[in-house]
């Protein structure tokens, strides 16, 4: 019964690891990138846009171009916050033992 609950202790000393570091990625910003910095698009952990910056000189160009700039941009800035939070939770989740590969948002 005492192996049992030091797992339960464990578990969920685990789980409010988890919490805090989703609540901190939460807070963070990241930049995503497109045309090799022609389109930047700043991204906060909830995925919530805070801006977006397109060199002026993309505006002679066709509307179409800039829409799929601005969304690899975004893409991007997803695509970052992913690598954030999987290296902020292989901290957590390395101590549990899981098998590689395995989610790290479980």
């Amino acid at each position: 019964m005492k192996g049992w609950q030091e797992l339960m202790q464990q578990a969920q000393a685990v789980q409010q690891k988890l919490k805090a570091v989703q609540e901190e990625v939460a807070r963070l910003e990241v930049q995503g990138e497109s045309g090799g910095g022609l389109v930047r698009v700043r991204m906060t952990g909830s995925h919530e846009v805070r801006g977006i910056h397109i060199e002026r000189s993309l505006f002679t160009e066709d509307p179409a171009v800039i829409e799929d700039l601005v969304a690899a941009a975004c893409n991007d800035a997803v695509r970052r916050l992913g690598e954030l939070q999987r290296d902020r939770l292989a901290d957590v989740a390395g101590g549990l033992g899981l098998p590689p590969g395995f989610p790290a948002g479980f």
